[in-house]
């Protein structure tokens, strides 16, 4: 008789949570290595070097290419955490519901789905960062909680992703098959792209509303730690850029050297600062807070839903 076998079998009513924790972390780790679920990993790195493509070469220079390329490095690790779990409960409903009836603690089992998952993440940043790194993306040297800036990005980012792995994890909890859950999970990433302010505008209830997301919080700790408001602007350079065929913009482009040019950049950024992106250490402590606070808040949801799953009429 297997572990597994065991642990839901009569005497499962005798084995505590964390009997519980430790078998099914185990079983999940076999389902790691032997089943494939590693595909997440090569996954992030193709994600992370198409991100690293497309925004790079202006990531942490400037503040528009800061702003911008914070939104990607969000989504990306949004991305990579709804896909990490969004099946994973649903598509196994009617096994947790006849192993509820014989025993298992739902914390339990959604104890060691959260340390797994966390593994996961931790992995996911780890490569995505190196992918970044190998991409050429000039990093910042110092930090504000570990007086280095890698260690600081890569607890944000894996936050961001973990929250948002523990938001597809409830889904995956409240829905009863793979397909409902794969149905909701663009209009999750959508609203997360649509409310994280960067896009588009957002003002009146949209911007309360937007407190609500991670991707929010998530760009707000990514351009707090990249010292968005000290970044020179590009705005009005890269307009008159697009005004050169203007005979009187080209002579003014022209006339303007590169001394001049970096003090009007210096100049348009006094007017472009976000006072949410104040370089300050008690910004980062309190956007890691909500992100974590969203991580606890989505699988606390989760667990009293599946506890409802002996319900089910299915």
């Amino acid at each position: 008789m297997t572990e597994e076998k065991r642990l839901l079998g009569d005497g499962n009513r005798h084995t505590g949570r964390l009997g519980q924790v430790r078998i099914y972390l185990g079983k999940l780790f076999r389902i790691f290595i032997h089943e494939k679920d590693w595909k997440v990993l090569p996954m992030a790195a193709v994600i992370a070097f198409m991100v690293a493509y497309v925004v790079g070469r202006n990531m942490f220079l400037n503040m528009e290419g800061t702003k911008i390329g914070s939104l990607a490095f969000v989504c990306c690790c949004i991305w990579n955490g709804f896909f990490n779990s969004i099946q994973v409960v649903c598509r196994e409903r009617p096994i947790i519901k006849r192993e509820h009836r014989a025993g298992l603690h739902i914390s339990a089992y959604l104890a060691a789905h959260m340390i797994y998952q966390a593994f996961l993440c931790l992995l996911q940043v780890v490569i995505t960062l190196a992918v970044y790194w190998a991409a050429g993306i000039t990093f910042p040297g110092e930090g504000l909680v570990t007086g280095r800036f890698l260690p600081d990005i890569l607890i944000t980012l894996f936050l961001i992703t973990y929250a948002s792995d523990m938001m597809a994890l409830m889904v995956s909890c409240i829905v009863h098959t793979t397909t409902s859950a794969m149905t909701v999970m663009p209009f999750l990433l959508i609203v997360q792209l649509v409310f994280a302010g960067v896009a588009f505008p957002l003002h009146g209830f949209p911007e309360k509303l937007s407190n609500a997301t991670i991707s929010k919080w998530g760009i707000y700790a990514v351009c707090t730690e990249a010292n968005y408001n000290s970044l020179p602007s590009t705005l009005i350079m890269r307009e008159l850029q697009m005004l050169r065929s203007i005979p009187a913009v080209e002579e003014l482009y022209e006339a303007l050297d590169a001394e001049n040019r970096e003090n009007l950049e210096r100049f348009t950024a006094q007017y472009l600062m976000v006072e949410q992106y104040d370089y300050r250490k008690e910004n980062i402590l309190k956007e890691w807070g909500i992100l974590l606070a969203f991580a606890l808040l989505y699988a606390g949801v989760g667990v009293v839903s599946l506890e409802f799953v002996d319900r089910d009429k299915r």
